[in-house]
């Protein structure tokens, strides 16, 4: 399919009305505004059908990112200076809409958010592969679909429906089939955490025997860069909460430091790397261990997106600032390949039925876990058969 049909196609979700009518319907959590959580209801919204081009999945697990909770937020907005716990406050004000709240445009409210997915393909457009019935796949969320020469991006769960539903519909090419021991809910933890840490390592460069300084080592995207990092040979000085400290090592860092306490006194070697989706105040003290010609990386600010930097320390030790959005085309292929091989062990703090979102994001942002958590959808009362 040209990559103008997919955008077109990808558009008209936003188009679509969540009137279940007297079609065939599917329980989903729909989003319906920016705000609190009574912006997430759990209802009965039409059954997707696929295009030529597209699949559809059934979908067996769908992990919980901070991005979910940023865009019903409107954290993307310009206007919003803090960090995403700048607007958790209880009770939920029921925020409204943020003209550009969005990644890149407005969210396409009512929509189903969900950027991960595991699941199962039960239908394919006409022409599509039938080879891919039956079998069980993870989505790329990241979509290039313009090719990889354009930094242009389509997300899901963000730009169209995504993955929080027992079905979703998605291009086909995006479907990547999986054949790994990792459970549903252990893939279901993979796609964006581990996408997001794996494009970050790579646009660093990230090589064997580097020092590399990863912060918030304790979360989905911080825990996989971890991992990641290891499988690179690097030597890891992971940031966490001191009671974290026992499961982060577990992951596989060298060491652990005691976030509270900063890195004053804790560090005591220069580093080649810094992994940091935190950001915020502690920003400028991350620059400070970078050796000369080192590199910062990053592709969130859960702590707050404006920061200081001296620029003095920038270009007098010729760092390299990098931040990350569009994956790279080896990401996503290279995860799957790393599932498949047993490489991954994907850390999940918990599984919540779909329906108790809420209570599974309240905990999320209570940041007490380590890992994903992941939500589970009821399977349907009958199965899709698996083709005609």
């Amino acid at each position: 399919m040209a990559a103008d049909e997919v955008i077109r196609r990808l558009a008209a979700v936003r188009r679509e009305r969540f009137d279940p009518g007297g079609g065939e319907t599917m329980r989903a959590v729909v989003t319906t505004g920016h705000g609190g959580f009574e912006r997430l209801e759990w209802r009965a919204v039409p059954k997707p059908r696929p295009a030529a081009g597209e699949a559809l999945l059934r979908v067996l697990a769908a992990g919980v990112n901070t991005t979910d909770v940023n865009t019903r937020l409107g954290w993307y907005s310009a206007g919003v200076t803090g960090g995403t716990d700048s607007l958790t406050r209880e009770p939920d004000p029921g925020e409204g809409a943020r003209a550009d709240g969005g990644w890149s445009a407005p969210t396409p409210f009512p929509f189903i958010q969900g950027t991960d997915c595991c699941g199962r393909v039960v239908e394919v457009g006409p022409g599509g592969d039938k080879g891919i019935l039956g079998r069980r796949a993870l989505v790329r969320p990241c979509m290039r679909v313009r090719g990889f020469a354009s930094m242009e991006t389509v997300w899901m769960g963000s730009d169209f429906d995504g993955a929080f539903a027992q079905y979703v519909r998605v291009p086909a090419s995006e479907v990547f089939v999986v054949d790994s021991d990792l459970s549903d809910a252990e893939l279901g933890a993979v796609p964006c955490a581990y996408g997001t840490a794996e494009n970050m390592l790579a646009r660093a460069g990230v090589c064997a025997g580097e020092r590399v300084l990863v912060t918030g080592a304790s979360g989905g995207v911080g825990s996989a860069a971890v991992q990641l990092a290891k499988r690179r040979g690097a030597v890891v000085v992971a940031v966490a909460g001191a009671a974290k400290t026992p499961q982060v090592l577990a992951l596989g860092a060298d060491r652990v430091l005691d976030r509270e306490a900063g890195l004053a006194g804790g560090l005591g070697e220069e580093v080649d790397v810094v992994v940091d989706n935190v950001e915020g105040p502690g920003f400028a003290a991350l620059l400070a261990p970078l050796r000369r010609g080192g590199r910062y990386v990053t592709s969130g600010a859960i702590a707050g997106p404006l920061v200081a930097l001296d620029k003095r320390t920038l270009y007098l030790n010729d760092l390299t600032l990098i931040g990350c959005t569009a994956w790279d085309e080896p990401v996503f292929p290279a995860l799957v390949a790393a599932a498949e091989g047993g490489d991954l062990r994907p850390v999940v703090a918990a599984t919540y039925p779909l329906e108790r979102i809420a209570e599974a994001q309240r905990e999320f942002l209570a940041k007490r876990h380590v890992g994903k958590f992941v939500l589970i959808p009821a399977a349907p009362t009958a199965e899709e058969p698996l083709g005609e």
